[in-house]
């Protein structure tokens, strides 16, 4: 496999970054696939000083709201012209099977589209008169942002970002994951050929270690978009709180799926798998612990087994691939880890629990225990890996108290034919995202956010570009006479 060599984009210029060069490996089969300089905190400060420049010289946040958004759809038209190309690249990057790659691929042009119309639609209001003097708001961009991406999903959790931020008249820098950093690199490429002035997207890759918190920190930077774990979201937190910055935290999960009596475990089984192995586990909305009535716990978990020892795990160039290999060598053997905390712990394995035999790549089997406590670490723990506990449930109350005990709150599955059973388990879960009968289908029109350690904040929704704005009030006199209190 040939090795190619990316230069980065920032301060409106493609050069390498000053820090060491590095590699990026296809987890597939190990093998390098890409080589780049990572950027140092010289190349941050130079990106976020030019990109505060850049935005007033050339007027990106004073074009009208229609001229911003034509640059925002032909990034979006760009982005399916080179759909098929984008895939693979996505695929190099983190050896998600194909089908996957080319659905990111297409959320992200979505993303664009969808915000483009955002940014040529969005109001300012007239709000309600209360004297003699008209009231209204206007939004102003609030300068330049930063955005911090994961390794999971890149071209979709850029695009997330990115989209808004441009669309609210911000200059955006952004950090990708360290060891995927190709797609944010061609979503500058992208923005460049669909007419972004230079500097108002810049990318910086390296570790977050380093380029993440100079970013944070660095004076200019108005606003930081987070996607990642929960430790790296809490030390964000803690530095824009000294700032007074605010921030989007989209963070860690152990989300539940709920099964009940009279669910259709056709729906349900398939529902399941998905939520749980697909993405081989690495999403962040994962459905790791799966709540099922004991009336139908034996015959689910007897489909669930079948279905899932089916699952092709296999190249994910492969069209029938469902599984592609993890990230990396090491969160393969910190998946391992915990497989071996749940045997400690007691848990029973129905499937799955190793590697398989392919030598190269970082492939593991589906794996799903029973038997374990929902106090368990293993119930209690994000694995980020294809791990499903199966927990029977009889009472309804003990179930929501058992799904709630858990620091994390971002996502729940509901599988019932009463809508009112539905209803009443999703009020009562915590979660920022509820499926019933369905999971992990997104849009990017529905705000998505997290309660508790999950996360702070809302992505997507029409309502998230006022994310990357500052509102700021008129009142416009329309009294007759001056102002009475200086008067005799």
């Amino acid at each position: 496999m040939s090795i190619t060599h990316l230069q980065t984009y920032f301060a409106g210029q493609w050069q390498d970054g000053s820090g060491a060069l590095y590699s990026t490996e296809y987890p597939a089969t190990g093998e390098t696939v890409a080589q780049l300089h990572a950027c140092k905190v010289d190349d941050v400060d130079q990106a976020v000083c030019f990109a505060e420049a850049a935005r007033h010289k050339s007027d990106w946040a004073a074009l009208m709201p229609h001229q911003r958004a034509a640059i925002l759809h032909k990034m979006a038209a760009l982005i399916r012209e080179r759909s098929e190309e984008l895939a693979s690249l996505q695929r190099l990057d983190n050896g998600k099977p194909v089908k996957e790659c080319r659905a990111l691929v297409a959320s992200a042009a979505g993303t664009f589209q969808y915000f483009a119309a955002v940014c040529e639609t969005f109001e300012s209001p007239v709000t309600p008169q209360r004297g003699d003097f008209l009231t209204m708001s206007l939004y102003q961009p609030l300068g330049v942002v930063g955005a911090i991406t994961p390794w999971n999903s890149p071209i979709a959790s850029e695009a997330q970002k990115i989209a808004p931020a441009l669309a609210a008249g911000c200059a955006v820098v952004i950090k990708p994951a360290e060891i995927t950093p190709r797609m944010a690199i061609e979503l500058a490429r992208i923005g460049e050929q669909a007419g972004l002035p230079p500097g108002i997207l810049s990318v910086l890759p390296g570790k977050g270690s380093v380029i993440g918190d100079a970013l944070v920190r660095h004076p200019l930077i108005k606003r930081i978009a987070f996607t990642g774990g929960t430790n790296v979201g809490l030390g964000i937190a803690e530095l824009a709180a000294k700032k007074l910055m605010s921030v989007s935290l989209e963070l860690g999960g152990k989300s539940p799926t709920i099964v009940c009596s009279d669910a259709d475990l056709d729906h349900a089984v398939a529902g399941v798998v998905y939520g749980i192995f697909s993405s081989s586990g690495e999403s962040c909305v994962a459905g790791s612990r799966a709540f099922v009535h004991a009336s139908v716990y034996e015959e689910f978990k007897r489909r669930l087994v079948e279905q899932t020892t089916r699952l092709c795990v296999a190249d994910p160039s492969l069209e029938t691939t469902h599984i592609g290999p993890l990230i990396s060598k090491s969160h393969r053997e910190s998946v391992e880890r915990y497989v071996a905390l749940a045997l400690e712990e007691g848990g029973q394995l129905l499937c799955g629990g190793k590697r398989t035999g392919n030598e190269l790549g970082y492939y593991y089997e589906p794996t799903i225990f029973e038997g374990l406590p929902n106090t368990s670490r293993t119930c209690r723990e994000e694995i980020f890996g294809p791990v499903l506990c199966l927990l029977p449930w009889e009472d309804e109350a003990d179930l929501v108290s058992q799904a709630n005990d858990n620091e994390y709150g971002l996502a729940c599955g509901i599988w019932s034919k009463d809508y009112k059973t539905a209803l009443r388990l999703g009020q009562a879960i915590t979660a920022g995202t509820v499926w019933v009968n369905t999971y992990k289908l997104f849009s990017i029109s529905t705000p998505f956010t997290g309660y508790k350690m999950s996360g702070l904040g809302r992505e997507k929704g029409a309502a998230s570009i006022m994310e990357y704005m500052m509102q700021k009030s008129f009142y416009w006199g329309t009294n007759a006479q001056p102002l009475p209190w200086s008067q005799a």
